[in-house]
Protein backbone atom coordinates (compact mmCIF):
# COMPACT_ATOMS: atom_id res chain seq x y z
CA UNK A 1 0.00 0.00 0.00
CA UNK A 2 1.64 3.47 -1.27
CA UNK A 3 0.79 5.98 1.37
CA UNK A 4 0.89 9.44 0.73
CA UNK A 5 0.69 12.78 3.18
CA UNK A 6 -1.30 15.17 0.91
CA UNK A 7 -4.01 18.01 1.29
CA UNK A 8 -7.55 17.74 1.75
CA UNK A 9 -9.97 20.31 1.16
CA UNK A 10 -12.18 22.16 2.90
CA UNK A 11 -14.26 25.40 3.50
CA UNK A 12 -16.57 27.02 1.24
CA UNK A 13 -16.11 27.88 -2.64
CA UNK A 14 -13.65 30.60 -3.00
CA UNK A 15 -12.50 30.20 0.17
CA UNK A 16 -10.47 27.49 0.94
CA UNK A 17 -8.99 25.78 3.92
CA UNK A 18 -6.64 22.38 3.38
CA UNK A 19 -5.94 19.97 6.26
CA UNK A 20 -2.50 17.79 5.71
CA UNK A 21 -3.65 13.92 5.81
CA UNK A 22 -1.69 10.56 5.64
CA UNK A 23 -3.63 8.76 3.26
CA UNK A 24 -3.72 5.61 0.75
CA UNK A 25 -2.74 7.20 -2.49
CA UNK A 26 -5.65 5.06 -4.16
CA UNK A 27 -8.04 6.82 -2.50
CA UNK A 28 -9.98 10.34 -3.67
CA UNK A 29 -8.68 13.92 -2.77
CA UNK A 30 -11.12 14.22 0.21
CA UNK A 31 -11.75 10.72 0.59
CA UNK A 32 -11.30 8.51 3.58
CA UNK A 33 -7.66 9.34 5.22
CA UNK A 34 -5.34 7.28 7.71
CA UNK A 35 -4.79 10.24 10.16
CA UNK A 36 -4.64 13.86 10.30
CA UNK A 37 -1.28 15.40 10.83
CA UNK A 38 -1.90 19.28 11.15
CA UNK A 39 -4.16 21.97 8.89
CA UNK A 40 -2.84 24.78 6.12
CA UNK A 41 -5.03 27.91 5.39
CA UNK A 42 -3.64 29.48 2.36
CA UNK A 43 -6.37 32.65 2.61
CA UNK A 44 -4.26 34.72 5.61
CA UNK A 45 -1.86 36.70 5.02
CA UNK A 46 0.63 35.34 5.39
CA UNK A 47 -0.43 31.84 4.92
CA UNK A 48 -0.52 30.43 7.87
CA UNK A 49 -0.38 26.25 8.76
CA UNK A 50 -0.14 24.01 12.00
CA UNK A 51 1.41 20.44 11.60
CA UNK A 52 2.18 17.72 14.11
CA UNK A 53 6.30 17.29 13.86
CA UNK A 54 5.71 13.81 15.64
CA UNK A 55 3.23 12.48 13.72
CA UNK A 56 4.98 13.72 10.95
CA UNK A 57 8.15 11.93 11.59
CA UNK A 58 6.42 9.12 12.24
CA UNK A 59 4.38 8.54 8.60
CA UNK A 60 8.06 9.37 7.46
CA UNK A 61 10.38 6.61 8.77
CA UNK A 62 7.11 3.87 7.98
CA UNK A 63 7.80 5.36 4.11
CA UNK A 64 5.10 7.81 3.64
CA UNK A 65 6.12 10.43 0.34
CA UNK A 66 4.44 13.95 0.74
CA UNK A 67 3.21 16.28 -2.16
CA UNK A 68 5.29 18.59 -3.34
CA UNK A 69 3.35 21.63 -1.45
CA UNK A 70 3.52 19.28 1.62
CA UNK A 71 7.03 18.76 1.26
CA UNK A 72 7.33 22.97 1.02
CA UNK A 73 5.19 23.22 3.90
CA UNK A 74 7.27 21.01 6.11
CA UNK A 75 10.47 22.02 4.91
CA UNK A 76 9.24 25.33 6.43
CA UNK A 77 8.38 23.75 9.36
CA UNK A 78 11.39 22.31 10.14
CA UNK A 79 10.46 18.76 9.90
CA UNK A 80 12.24 17.44 6.29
Amino acid sequence: MAVKIRLKRMGQKKAPYYRIVVSDSRTPRDGRFIEEIGTYDPTQNPSSFNVNAEAAKKWLANGAQPTDTVGKILKIAGIL
